[in-house]
């Protein structure tokens, strides 16, 4: 069975910087189809940064000049960095991959670990 675990989270102030990490077991991180989403309380899930299925690095323009995602193969490790952190970056951060070309989400999702940044 995959599973995908995340780590790195806490709380920082306003302009800190995290870098959160995703490891996965039984499944190999690839070119493409992995990416970082985050939750609020109360609000919906949205797609942070993350590598679509053509390859394509995308961002959210809430997070562009601020965050990175990158990974070590090696390690079969994914990351983002985070930088210049805002309270309104808080949130439960998921790790996803592989790509679902049915439902046009994510197979494997990780449990999640909070980032909470304060004033």
């Amino acid at each position: 069975q995959v599973h995908l675990v995340e780590s790195g989270g806490g709380s920082v102030q306003a302009g800190g910087s995290l870098r959160l990490s995703c490891t996965a077991s039984k499944y190999t991180f690839g070119s493409y189809c992995m990416g970082w989403f985050r939750q609020a309380p109360g609000q919906g899930r949205e797609g942070v940064a993350g590598i679509d299925s053509r390859g394509n690095w995308n961002y959210a323009d809430s997070v562009k000049g601020r965050f990175a995602i990158s990974q070590d193969n090696a390690k079969n490790t994914l990351y983002l960095q985070m930088h210049s952190l805002k309270p309104e970056d808080t949130a439960m951060y998921y790790c996803a991959a592989a790509c679902n070309y049915v439902t046009g989400s994510f197979n494997y999702w990780g449990q999640g670990t909070q980032v909470t940044v304060s004033s």
